[in-house]
């Protein structure tokens, strides 16, 4: 079967299919926990693969546990929270699912619908933002502000204000407040690198914390190129893909297809599809589903999991390099 045909994805989008709760919610594996991110991750793999209604049931399951202030929880199972913390890039992604499930089906119905879930959302991750343009990575009950700030997550942020001020011009809603905010937190994540790992040890041997400024449209092409050429060899295993962190004998197949669409955003297309092409190794031929990763010096796949954000992250990456759908283009352009 032709991997540049959606068919070829179908174990993945079934899958997606077979963990969603009945009330729209979408756990890492059946019955597991999840968490906000990642549960989107998996409703854009449901909206690429045509999932309209199922799609749509995810993120109304979002609007029916928001939090009074805009809200969502860090993990979920069974619906419920299973923590008190709350993670700004968890709750800003919304838009960017919003946004994505928009672009394939142009139905600004269900934007009108959700729109005020958008806007709470993005409320609450702007009041974390500081007066250095950074936005704090979480917050939770009982404690002040975790006051650090992320690359990784702040990249996030930032693709995901640029997608809510695409969906509030769209509904002739006043944003000039979100292109304000996205400005500074640009500046702070390219200009102030003191702002990020503050508190904790630096997470630069993450390869997100490499590849996400590109990934989210915060580097002109030439200084992304030069990016990744200068990290190419501490990150990728020629023939293997993307590892999670420098140090680790560890490939992980979700962060390769993030870094599959970096590379096709600053017209790498040969390294995008070369690097995509190889992840089709760690696909289990007894069901066409992706592992979360292979540790290649002890020829296992680790953890022994298919979690349904890979299963997302494959479809969005495969998306990205053979237009399957009208949001192919999400991650590779501005947007505004």
């Amino acid at each position: 079967m032709n991997q540049e045909s959606l068919n070829y994805y179908q174990p993945s989008i079934d899958y997606i299919l077979e963990v969603q709760e009945a009330d729209g919610s979408i756990p890492w594996e059946k019955e597991g926990k999840l968490d906000p991110w990642d549960h989107i991750e998996a409703a854009m793999g449901l909206s690429i693969g045509g999932k309209r209604e199922e799609a749509e049931k995810a993120y109304f399951w979002l609007t029916k546990v928001q939090e009074s202030d805009g809200s969502w929880f860090a993990e979920y199972k069974n619906s419920l929270p299973g923590t008190k913390r709350k993670e700004t890039n968890f709750i800003a992604y919304f838009s960017t699912g919003a946004l994505h499930h928009y672009l394939i089906y142009k139905d600004k119905n269900f934007l009108k619908t959700i729109f005020p879930v958008v806007k709470k959302s993005i409320d609450f991750v702007l009041s974390m933002q500081t007066d250095h343009g950074d936005i704090c990575w979480a917050s939770e009950e009982g404690k002040s502000d975790l006051d650090d700030s992320l690359i990784t997550g702040s990249s996030s942020i930032y693709k995901s204000l640029e997608c809510a001020e695409y969906l509030y011009a769209l509904l002739s809603e006043e944003h000039g407040h979100l292109k304000e905010a996205k400005e500074l937190l640009k500046n702070s994540i390219i200009n102030k690198p003191e702002r990020y790992d503050r508190t904790w040890e630096s997470k630069s041997r993450y390869s997100m914390d490499w590849y996400y400024p590109i990934l989210c449209g915060l580097l002109d092409k030439d200084v992304a190129i030069k990016r990744v050429e200068k990290k190419w060899d501490e990150f990728i295993v020629e023939g293997m893909g993307c590892k999670c962190v420098s140090e680790e004998p560890w490939v992980t197949i979700a962060e390769s297809c993030e870094l599959v669409m970096a590379l096709m955003r600053i017209g790498l297309e040969d390294k995008a599809k070369s690097l995509f092409d190889c992840l089709h190794q760690w696909k289990d031929e007894d069901d066409g589903l992706y592992w979360t990763g292979y540790v290649y010096t002890d020829k296992k796949y680790w953890p022994v999991e298919k979690p349904t954000w890979t299963a997302g992250a494959v479809l969005l990456a495969a998306d990205s390099l053979y237009k399957f759908t009208e949001g192919s283009e999400l991650f590779l352009v501005d947007l505004t």
